[in-house]
């Protein structure tokens, strides 16, 4: 890193934990928990009520987490309004528009209208995240997805703070009827996609597991292909969680860190029973007891085996930067 990306390093500093392992919880979901209400409670998909339910994981989660993922619809600054969001707690936000343009097979994603990275900055916030849908064999689509990172990636740089790129492949053509085949496929999709999207200038990495455990179960391939994703990303990466129970990701994240991650971005798989409770003196403490259990533990796991952000950019932690006199003045 140069000197003038000072700004990236604080960020980075301020979404891990102090041994530089991020520890994150993910509660930027929009559309998603719109449906995931309304399959449980019919009818109260309502703004009033989303913005209920993320001020709620907030309040139970971010004291435990080394930084909270939230979106700029329902959840930024309603939770720091309601001063759920503890100070020393990171804050990443989302950029991208919910869900996508295009056919279910050929997926682009666009910004929110109205938002920008410099909107992201001025609120306080240690990071930016984007959500790209991505085919590395879909040459055309693929590059106009790199396309739209690097427009965010460059506003980052302009604003010296950290660039956050999830990833997520999807299943085209014949993988739509046959689940198999698109496992089959889907370990070379992820490496793949690493491979080209930490070409270009972000900071951390959102990959998928490399694999579908409902198709392979064997450990040591598992963590080969973790392996595999470790050396393709040329910047530190995190776990995300894609929606699997509990007990699946808690296995992946482990897999993952022995391999060479440097943490976890978790969602649904940390809290999504709660939205199956009506009762909110009883979700809130479901949500304050087996949820914060579970992300203490997925913690204990990363903090035990992940790679640190800096040591994956062969930096020590205490000399992180090149500063020379007059720094200041060229900034």
């Amino acid at each position: 890193m140069a000197a003038e990306s000072v700004g990236k390093v604080r960020g980075l500093q301020q979404i891990a934990n102090p041994d530089g392992v991020f520890t994150i919880c993910a509660m930027d979901h929009r559309d998603s928990m719109v449906k995931m209400l309304e399959e449980h409670r019919r009818g109260l998909g309502t703004y009033e009520r989303v913005v209920e339910r993320k001020v709620e994981l907030c309040a139970a989660l971010a004291p435990h987490a080394s930084a909270v993922l939230l979106d700029p619809r329902y959840g930024v600054a309603q939770c720091l309004a309601a001063g759920v969001l503890p100070g020393g707690t990171g804050l990443l936000v989302s950029i991208e528009d919910t869900g996508y343009e295009g056919s279910k097979e050929a997926r682009f994603t666009t910004l929110l209208p109205g938002w920008s990275v410099e909107k992201i900055r001025r609120i306080g916030a240690s990071a930016v995240k984007i959500l790209v849908y991505y085919r590395p064999d879909l040459e055309g689509l693929a590059a106009k997805q790199r396309d739209v990172v690097k427009s965010v990636a460059g506003e980052c740089v302009r604003h010296d703070i950290p660039f956050l790129v999830e990833t997520k492949s999807y299943a085209v053509g014949e993988e739509l009827r046959d689940g198999a085949l698109f496992a089959q496929r889907k370990p070379r999709l992820v490496i793949d996609t690493a491979r080209q999207v930490t070409g270009l200038p972000l900071d951390v990495l959102k990959a998928e597991f490399p694999a579908e455990m409902d198709y392979e179960r064997d450990e040591g391939k598992l963590l080969g292909l973790c392996r595999e994703l470790d050396t393709a990303s040329r910047v530190p990466w995190v776990l995300l969680s894609a929606g699997v129970d509990y007990e699946t990701f808690l296995r992946q994240v482990e897999l993952a860190c022995k391999a060479g991650a440097s943490g976890f971005l978790g969602g649904r798989a940390i809290w999504q029973e709660a939205f199956r409770i009506g009762d909110k003196k009883e979700r809130v403490g479901y949500l304050s007891t087996t949820v914060v259990d579970r992300l203490k533990r997925l913690t204990e796991v990363a903090s035990r085996y992940a790679v640190p952000w800096h040591r994956k950019l062969k930096l020590r932690a205490r000399a992180l930067l090149p500063v020379a006199e007059g720094w200041h003045e060229r900034y």
